[in-house]
């Protein structure tokens, strides 16, 4: 069951109701759970104990048993208390958003980063909701007096575990932080620019991933198909090469907890070249989900209002019709910070190479070289760091008319300054 819980003051929300509900239906079939049945629930005050009002309750109750659903799905953050009283009062075992965003998360995560990364947000997320459930297991001896009073119980015993454990992960993950800056400092010697996907989850990340890489990253019609950062070489039309990056998709009240998890990995997104912002500009909440990953973006420290590597990629218009295509072309038109594309189809796909080009050519330096001939390994390094736009040999010499960035020729020059 699926119930998403439509608070008194909803009608602020960007969002309606009943695509919220849609998302949270999409988000359970991710971890492969049959939905027979689907809900919102009107809540005109929320109440302390149990969120949803006591007749909401019991008319929950009532469905559970009649459908023999097993689990209930909240489509809210629940307190401890709130989680367990309406376990007791549908009779069914009960999680929120967030336990079910953590499910998705361990089910996705393959690599041993991003299992780190999902066991830090579970374990926060699991030591508040620990219960007094276990004080037939107290230690019968400690504390203070001549009998002595119980010792450490099972619950605060378990709490300090789950805290040695928190701060183990911690430490494995300051360690993949401290490897993920060395190959960063790496690249930067090669030097390969970034390219970072970023964008709603089921927005089109990974196609468009495959679709420029020629990759064959997991990717189907489906919340969080991915979760793994992936990266491969892409060579643009002008032949210079980049680093293309994809990551985990965000969602709608992503908790704090889970953006600082995957703080490694989003720290991938900050130190990147350009960041493409893709956009499913197909679905009728696109302006909405804009909004949400601006928001996560910024609790990274990048404003996709004034940072320029921001680019829009407004993808999936493929689900548009002609006049809606036609509007949005205009619009693409009068902003050199958005493109329109099909990730599925690949149109659009030669006008975000070309911007892609464009915006890694800017501030890079066109200089005439002429080259000895016989020189193999200044031409070769030219042709591989720069893009040489116009090329004429005489006998002895290559006299190239080349683009450079302003490090690069710097290197070319220390290295081969006999030779240019």
């Amino acid at each position: 069951m699926v119930v998403h819980p439509v608070l008194r003051d909803a009608h602020e929300a960007p969002r309606a109701p009943e695509a919220c509900l849609e998302e949270a239906v999409g988000l359970a079939k991710a971890i492969e759970l049959e939905v027979v049945y689907a809900e919102c629930a009107r809540v005109s005050r929320p109440h302390p104990s149990t969120l949803l009002g006591s007749g909401t309750v019991e008319h929950l109750a009532q469905v559970v048993e009649e459908s023999e659903a097993t689990l209930v799905v909240i489509d809210h953050a629940l307190s401890p208390v709130q989680q367990r009283n309406l376990e007791k009062g549908v009779k069914a075992k009960v999680i929120d958003r967030t336990g079910l965003i953590l499910e998705i998360f361990g089910a996705r995560a393959r690599t041993r980063e991003g299992q780190l990364q999902v066991e830090l947000a579970s374990l926060t997320y699991q030591k508040s909701r620990l219960v007094r459930s276990w004080t037939h297991l107290e230690r019968q001896r400690g504390g203070f007096g001549f009998l002595g009073g119980p010792g450490e119980s099972q619950l605060e015993m378990d709490r300090r575990l789950i805290g040695d454990r928190i701060i183990k992960i911690k430490k494995e993950l300051e360690d993949v932080r401290r490897t993920r800056g060395l190959h960063r400092k790496a690249r930067a010697k090669v030097p390969y620019p970034v390219v970072a996907l970023v964008g709603y989850t089921n927005a089109g990340k990974s196609t468009l991933f495959n679709r420029l890489a020629n990759a064959d990253v997991f990717a189907k019609d489906l919340l969080f198909a991915t979760l793994d950062p992936t990266m491969r070489q892409v060579t643009l039309p002008s032949g210079r090469k980049v680093i293309l990056s994809d990551t985990v998709g965000f969602i709608s009240d992503l908790p704090h907890h889970l953006v600082e998890a995957f703080r490694a990995t989003l720290e991938e997104v900050d130190g990147a070249d350009i960041i493409l912002h893709v956009r499913d500009i197909s679905h009728p909440d696109t302006e909405a989900q804009r909004d949400d990953v601006s928001s996560v973006l910024r609790d990274i420290g990048i404003d996709p209002e004034t940072d320029d590597r921001v680019v829009e990629v407004l993808n999936k218009i493929d689900c548009l019709d002609a006049e809606e295509r036609d509007a949005l072309a205009a619009q693409v038109r009068r902003d050199p910070r958005q493109v329109c594309v099909s990730a599925l189809t690949g149109q659009g796909i030669e006008a975000l190479d070309a911007l892609l080009d464009q915006r890694m050519n800017r501030g890079r330096h066109v200089v005439d070289l002429s080259i000895d001939l016989g020189n193999g390994a200044a031409l070769a390094w030219l042709y591989d760091r720069g893009e040489v736009l116009e090329r004429r040999d005489d006998e002895a010499h290559a006299h190239l008319h080349v683009a450079l960035d302003p490090a690069d020729l710097a290197r070319f020059e220390k290295r081969f300054s006999a030779e240019a």
